[in-house]
């Protein structure tokens, strides 16, 4: 099945600062051939149901390997059955029905 989330992984414990830690999970989702979008408060994944979630899996372990003690992850989570959707053609349809 395929997916469409949002994700945002917070490692807590770690400081302020969090960017380190943001571009860990974007290695974890390249090397996964994932599509993905980076926006300002997490990131927006596609593909597979099994192979994204396995890759959230991953990004917990790296980042507790970075010396996380915890984190806090939200996530949105979006399917359909009806047609297929990317994360490209939802913002296509927006930007159409503004113009």
């Amino acid at each position: 099945m395929k997916v469409i989330i949002d994700l945002c992984v917070v490692p807590m414990g770690v400081g302020v600062s969090v960017g380190k830690y943001v571009a860990e999970c974007q290695k974890v989702l390249q090397d996964a051939g994932l599509e993905y979008q980076v926006h300002a408060y997490g990131t927006n994944i596609e593909g597979d149901w099994d192979e994204v979630f396995a890759a959230v899996k991953r990004c917990h372990e790296r980042v507790h390997a970075m010396g996380a003690p915890r984190i806090t992850t939200s996530i949105k989570v979006g399917t359909r059955t009806d047609r297929e959707q990317s994360m490209q053609d939802k913002i296509d349809s927006v930007t159409e029905t503004l113009a």
